[in-house]
């Protein structure tokens, strides 16, 4: 039997750790689903398990690419797939968690992103729009689709659009149906609002004593001001105050604050799965 199990949840719920815990239990191993964890280099503000972190369980989808590299759902769906079948093979349980609700849908779900060609010019208009105006244009002609972005994220609602467009149909609509390769075992990691903002201030001073800002400047310098880096959450509030458009102070409250909405909204994808049973915590694995 092809079973999979998803762990999901909001940033700073605990999803790597409980992975990690459960993987031991259960001879599994673990597939990321987050589509900032493909990027080598990306490590502390994306809050990156570590080797130590990682425990001995093989970690799959995580460093495959440079940064400049724009890395597509479909691309992780082709890729990941193998990872989980391999997995599979050899009479191990596969675990995916992550982030990115998008991942777990195309990975999980009967769902193959449509094939549709790139419109450059199209392209080339939307990328001199903000965010927000992108946002709203994309909120206009598909009311769904706009709650699975991240902040910011302008390649993703300009990929969004040029779909919608070129379809004439909704995002959910446009997507081709397949047949369920596994059986998925749903499980939601959570905790009351103000312990998860809490948890997650603590995740941002953590990042911080880490060497964020370092690491932001390392990445810079490597790679110069692509998107994959100046809208990624982390990153872009520290070259705000590197650019010295914000101080340093208010940097850190805006990045706790992006997270915490980031983490609200990832929430309220995930809810909208009736199968993912909430609250599973690993001290229950150990009983």
């Amino acid at each position: 039997m092809n079973r999979v199990i998803a762990v999901a949840g909001a940033t700073a719920s605990g999803k790597s750790a409980y992975a990690v815990e459960l993987a031991k239990k259960i001879d599994g191993e673990i597939v990321s689903a987050d589509s900032r964890l493909v990027y080598k280099g990306m490590d502390i503000g994306t809050a990156k398990p570590t080797k130590i972190e990682q425990g001995e369980i093989p970690h799959y989808m995580i460093d495959v690419v440079e940064p400049d590299f724009n890395y597509s759902a479909g691309v992780y769906a082709k890729e990941a797939k193998k990872c989980v079948d391999d997995i599979l093979s050899r009479g191990k349980v596969p675990i995916v968690t992550g982030g990115t609700g998008l991942y777990y849908k195309v990975l999980l779900e009967n769902y193959d992103l449509p094939k549709i060609e790139p419109d450059k010019k199209l392209r080339e208009e939307l990328s001199k729009l903000p965010f927000e105006k992108l946002y709203d244009i994309l909120e206009k002609i598909d009311k769904e689709a706009v709650k699975s972005l991240e902040l910011n994220d302008k390649k993703k609602v300009i990929r969004y659009i040029e779909i919608v467009k070129s379809t004439g149909k909704p995002l959910n609509e446009s997507r081709g149906l397949r047949e369920n390769a596994y059986e998925v075992e749903w499980i939601g990691l959570n905790f009351p609002r103000d312990v998860l903002y809490e948890r997650i201030n603590k995740r941002v001073d953590l990042m911080l004593e880490q060497g964020l800002v370092d690491e932001t400047k390392n990445l810079l310098k490597r790679y110069g001001r692509i998107s994959n880096i100046v809208d990624t959450i982390g990153y872009r509030e520290i070259i705000q105050a590197l650019d010295g458009l914000i101080s340093f102070d208010e940097a850190v409250e805006k990045l706790k604050q992006n997270t915490r909405h980031y983490a609200k909204r990832q929430l309220t994808w995930f809810r909208r799965y009736p199968q993912i049973k909430w609250d599973y915590y690993p001290e229950k694995l150990k009983k």
